[in-house]
Formats: structure tokens, sequence, C-alpha cells
């Protein structure tokens, strides 16, 4: 992707920079808000909460599905006027969602916030990695990626609050606000001419998109997504069984994850600029393993005191964020004139892991019970690593024949 209107860099982090970590909150956000505000939909509009949840499934599943299919079928579209429009759309879907008469109406709301979601997310990152100098792309994804994490730790907690205070409506309208504010400050804050580049017709798109040291990344990112999500989903259970840590215990941990992923993010940012993506990924998925490793461990000794678990999730926490920018700036070099097509497909693929983590954890506690958990995922971290290796490995081949 070339992009124009990035003038000279300055060390400090630039505006727009930060209006894409914005833009990446408000989008994730969306996914999850509603999460808190079940019990609340599901009694208003007469549904069981467990049909109410499947707006969070919808939403989470459009995503996956949409992403790559928007974004070879829009190549050519200015990447801000992509995000404008986007923004617009987000908008318009949660403002009408906030008067959603029934239902049905909700879920298709829903799907068109979502769609949004799915054109403007690979969007965010592929901007944010070609306007970034060269010795700072894993910086600069990490700052969009600290929109990500921050919709878990900031924007899903004040919007379970908005909607706990005034109704699961209001909650609709912020998300529609806060879309609003995005779109205007991506219109008036991104350099002009964002995103503009010549695109490939769709058979070379594809046949890029195919190669191995492309290809094997995105299935590597796929699965390490599943195993650290299914120890995200049921780490309450775990902890609760591992050392019978009550409520507040496990609030404590799930916040010391959640500080230590922020803290990881930009660690792994800089590892990729330092280190180049491949190893920083290496290391990343190596403590991730170690982590589950310790965890299993643990087990034999239970019940074990909580501050023994304190170091653990921390480093499972840290090293869960610290890939992401190492994922993204590896596709961004990779994959060249359709890295956001790359990256669209690594969405999808990471919103496939987190759902898949939900349903693999949930068979595995069912057959073989939480002692299993950590095993499982660490399976899951090792396939990645080798996984990875084996797209180093293709992209180093692919390299040496061009050479030649």
């Amino acid at each position: 992707m070339r992009c124009v209107g990035g003038g000279e860099y300055s060390p400090t982090v630039p505006v727009w920079l930060l209006v894409l970590g914005v833009g990446a909150l408000v989008f994730y956000t969306d996914d999850y808000v509603i999460a808190g505000v079940i019990p609340e939909i599901a009694a208003d509009l007469a549904v069981s909460e467990a049909v109410a949840g499947q707006l969070v499934t919808a939403f989470s599943l459009t995503v996956a599905i949409a992403s790559p299919v928007i974004a070879i079928g829009a190549a050519r579209i200015c990447g801000r006027a992509l995000l404008g429009t986007a923004a617009a759309v987000f908008t318009l879907a949660n403002a009408l969602a906030a008067g959603a008469p029934d239902y049905p109406t909700l879920v298709a709301l829903r799907v068109l916030a979502a769609l949004a979601a799915a054109a403007a997310t690979p969007v965010l990152f592929g901007t944010a990695a070609a306007l970034a100098p060269a010795e700072r792309v894993g910086r600069y994804v990490a700052v969009v990626a600290f929109g990500v994490t921050g919709a878990i730790a900031v924007g899903v907690p004040v919007g379970t609050w908005i909607g706990g205070a005034f109704g699961w409506r209001t909650t609709f309208a912020f998300m529609a606000v806060a879309g609003l504010v995005f779109g205007v400050a991506a219109r008036f804050v991104l350099p002009p001419g964002t995103g503009v580049r010549e695109a490939l017709p769709v058979r070379q798109q594809l046949a890029i998109l195919v190669r191995p040291a492309v290809s094997l990344g995105l299935a590597a990112n796929l699965v390490l997504m599943l195993g650290s999500m299914m120890v995200l989903t049921y780490l309450a259970p775990y902890v609760d069984a591992l050392a019978d840590a009550g409520a507040g215990q496990r609030g404590v941990l799930f916040a010391v994850s959640g500080a230590a992923g922020m803290l990881g993010i930009w660690a792994g940012g800089v590892a990729t600029d330092r280190w180049g993506p491949d190893r920083a990924l290496i290391a990343g998925v190596a403590a991730f393993v170690a982590a589950m490793a310790a965890l299993l461990a643990l087990w034999p000794w239970r019940p074990v005191p909580v501050v023994l678990l304190v170091p653990v999730v921390a480093v499972w926490g840290g090293a869960a964020f610290w890939n992401s920018p190492a994922v993204q700036a590896r596709l961004h070099l990779l994959a060249g004139p359709v890295a956001t097509q790359a990256l669209a497909l690594n969405t999808s693929g990471t919103y496939l892991g987190v759902a898949a983590g939900g349903a693999i954890g949930g068979a595995v506690l069912g057959a073989g019970g939480l002692a299993q958990l950590p095993v499982v995922a660490a399976v899951a971290g090792i396939v990645a690593l080798g996984l990875f290796v084996a797209a180093r490995r293709a992209a180093s081949s692919s390299k040496s024949r061009s050479a030649s």
C-alpha cells in the first residue's frame, strides 16, 4: 500500500495515529459492550438471555465473514473515505438500535453495525503500518492495538455502566455518538489521500494471499487466538478450582492480565521494531506456552495461594497481547499491495479463534475437566509456533528465489 500525506515523522505519537486507536476502541467496544446488558435486553424484548446473547455472536460472525470480502471488493477506495463511510453506517445502525422495537430488528441492525466494523478494522491497522516510518511500524500498530485492549478494559465497563444506569437503549445511543465523533475526527485529522493505491485484479490479490508465507501466518494467528481466548473464557472456573479464588480475587487476576496485556502490546511493538516480527512472535508464543506449563505444574498442589497465580497470569496476559503488533506488522510487510486484505483475513481469523476457543474450551471441560485446559491451550501455542516458523522459512525461501 502506498499512501501519501504522511509528511515528516516525529518521535511523539501523531494525532492521526491516536484517532486510529480511538477508532479501534469504538469498533471493538461495540462487539462486546452489550454483554453487560443482556439481561435487560432479554427482559425488554421478551426473549431468553441465551437468545439475547446471540447478538454478540451475530456481530462477531458477520465481521469474520465480511471483513476479507469487503477488503477485496473495496480495494480501490481511499482508506480515509472508507473509514468515513464505515463510521457513518456504524453511527446510523447504533442510533436505530437504540429505538429497535423488537428482537429481529435489533439483530439486523447489529449485522449492519458489524459490516461497518468489518470494513473499518483492517484499514485502521493498515493505515497505521503504511504511514509509519520503517523503524517504528511495530509501535505504530501497537497504538491501534491499544484500542482493542481498551475496548475490554474501559469501553465495555463504561458502556455497561451507562446501560445499567439509564437503560440498554442508552448504551446503543452512546455507541452512536462515539461512532460520530470518530467519523468526524477521521475526516479532518487523517492525512489527505490516506490509503490511495492502485488495486490489483482479484485473482492477483488472492494469489498473494495464498502464498505460504502469508497463509501459514494467518493460520498461526487463528490457532494462537484459539488457545489464548480459551484460557480467558474459562479463567474464572480454572482459578476457582486451582486456588479456591473468590469473586474479588478473580477480579484482581483479570485486572492483572489486562494491565499486563497493555504493557505487552507496547513491548511487543518495540520488540517487533528491534528484532523483526518473526523473532518477536517466537518469543511471545514461547512465553505463552511457558505460562500454560506453569498453570499445569501448579494443578497437583491445589489449592494454591492466589498470590502464586499473579505472575503466571501476568506472563500469560502480556504474551497474549505481545503478539498482536508483530502479527500485523509481519502481514503488512509480506502482503505488500494486498496488505489491507491480509489484515482483513487476520481480523476474520481473530474472531474465529475467539469463537473456536470458547467452543473447544467448553468441550474440553465437558470431556476431560479443568485440568486439561492449559494442556490444550499449550498445544495450540506449540502448533501456532510451528506454523509461524514454517511461514518464516517460506518467506526466506521466496526471497532467495527472487534474489536468484
